[in-house]
């Protein structure tokens, strides 16, 4: 489990430079949102937000050597910050961070752009071929309607919705705990003090979610990456641009990149589409986990006891110090070992059939499954900001013996015996089986069909003839 859930250590592509970046001239534009050299909730990033140039640090702008020229701009960023009245993060400013480390591009230098005809014809005909591909890898049909190409910036807008349902119950959660800390008596009494932290702490939500959205956004290859569906349902999209930035390197087609990336998309589609329980378990069990949050509630009680209302900035380094820092509870750890788990049989499922359906007719299929592979294990992007938001590390030895357990139950039961396990959570297999997943394809499994016929004979016995009821009446009144 990371030791930083929900973002709080450092964002994502922290510079190593990131004390210089803060003393550029503002009028040189900084850093924007890639330099926040200290500040655990990425506030570099709120360029554009107002000011010229946009200041690194609205907080160290406003109470530190203050340009005079900057003075309105920086209380129009807080004031915006302050009078947020939404849920516990700040969305909008979330999805404006977002769209603004999209635009300033990748590290490599590769700039978001619009997706043209040609890559959306390309992207169509991957995943109409990945999907006639994968009917005879899986009994499950397929789950897309459609086939889309995204560019970074659609990715964004696409997905938000679902990190909003991942993170609004961690957020509340620990937006709650800011204001219970204080006795019931008390509460009305610093009612002001508390709705600011609150505000405060939908921005600093908001601007840590958009900085990890805008990064994940120049990495991800489609809306599955992270086992999630993060996109709309019934729509397999990949992003040609970063499709291509992934093949780049590897010696391999572009076309059979992009056919292979295809596949795994169009195979997580049809597990969400036809296993319709599974998208509610593992939202569920992030909402556990968010349930099992608690706050060291004395170092909350100390900073809401020192702070001053008039020095708003005192905040800001209380929460620099992890004063909102969450203890890991065995609620948060049972939580999290159920979506682990769950996590790697979707992808170990995912890996499984993917490599069935293309080891015959793509010669790159080994080259691409391990380079993928290796792409979790190294803990890349999509991984480490999903562990950011809300402290989950995929492992990659869970997904390696998830893949090997699939791939053992095709050849033990079929891919209709093996797609059977996911009519219900309670037939897949467990954390224990993923250590021993020979153990698990060969143990003896209830037959369904069998118990449906022992049902069957049960409730004609329910229905007996008059005459055996009689009967039955006599011999109880003989007893």
């Amino acid at each position: 489990m990371s030791d930083t859930p929900f973002g709080f250590g450092l964002p994502p592509e922290e510079p190593d430079n990131g004390d210089e970046g803060k003393k550029k001239d503002p009028a040189g534009g900084g850093q924007g949102s890639g330099g926040q050299g200290g500040d655990p909730f990425g506030f570099g990033g709120l360029s554009g937000m107002g000011g010229p140039g946009g200041a690194d640090n609205p907080f160290a702008a406003m109470f530190g050597s203050l340009n005079p020229q900057d003075l309105g701009a920086a209380f129009q960023q807080l004031g915006q910050m302050l009078s947020y009245e939404g849920g516990p993060v700040n969305w909008d400013m979330a999805k404006q961070i977002a769209r603004q480390v999209v635009a300033q591009g990748t590290p490599d230098g590769t700039k978001d752009a619009s997706v043209g005809p040609s890559e959306k014809a390309a992207v169509e005909e991957a995943v109409r071929l990945a999907d006639l591909w994968l009917d005879q890898a899986t009994s499950l049909p397929s789950g897309a309607n459609t086939a889309v190409a995204w560019s970074r910036a659609e990715w964004v807008e696409a997905t938000l919705p679902a990190w909003q349902q991942l993170v609004d119950p961690v957020a509340e959660r620990v937006g709650t705990a800011m204001g219970d800390v204080l006795p019931e008596e008390m509460q009305a009494m610093a009612g002001p003090l508390i709705g600011m932290m609150r505000s405060m702490g939908g921005a600093m939500f908001g601007q840590q979610i958009g900085q990890a959205v805008g990064a994940l956004a120049g990495e991800v290859v489609g809306s599955t990456d992270v086992g999630l569906p993060l996109g709309p349902a019934g729509r397999a999209a990949l992003l040609p641009l970063n499709v291509a930035a992934f093949g780049k390197d590897l010696g391999v087609a572009p076309e059979e990149v992009r056919l292979y990336l295809a596949l795994r998309e169009a195979a997580h589609q049809r597990l969400f589409a036809h296993v319709p329980w599974l998208r509610s378990h593992l939202f569920g069990a992030v909402e556990g986990y968010a349930r099992g949050i608690k706050v060291d509630t004395s170092k909350l009680e100390e900073a809401v006891g020192q702070l001053d209302p008039t020095h708003p900035e005192q905040l800001q380094e209380a929460l620099q110090q992890g004063m909102f820092q969450p203890e890991d509870t065995p609620e948060q750890k049972a939580a999290l070992a159920r979506l682990e788990t769950a996590l790697a049989l979707v992808e170990g499922w995912v890996d499984a059939v993917v490599h069935e359906a293309a080891k015959s007719r793509l010669t790159s299929a080994d080259a691409l499954r391990e380079t993928l592979r290796r792409r979790r294990a190294t803990g890349g992007p999509a991984e480490q900001t999903f562990a950011t938001l809300i402290g989950l590390e995929l492992r990659p030895r869970r997904l390696r013996d998830a893949a090997r357990l699939w791939a053992s139950l095709t050849d033990a039961r079929g891919s209709d015996g093996r797609d059977a396990l996911w009519e219900h959570p309670d037939m897949l297999p467990t954390a224990t089986d993923l250590d021993d997943p020979d153990g698990f394809v060969h143990r003896e499994h209830l037959d369904f069909s069998e118990l449906d016929k022992m049902l069957g004979e049960a409730a004609k016995g329910d229905g007996e003839t008059p005459g055996e009821q009689g009967k039955g009446e006599s011999e109880g009144g003989k007893e």
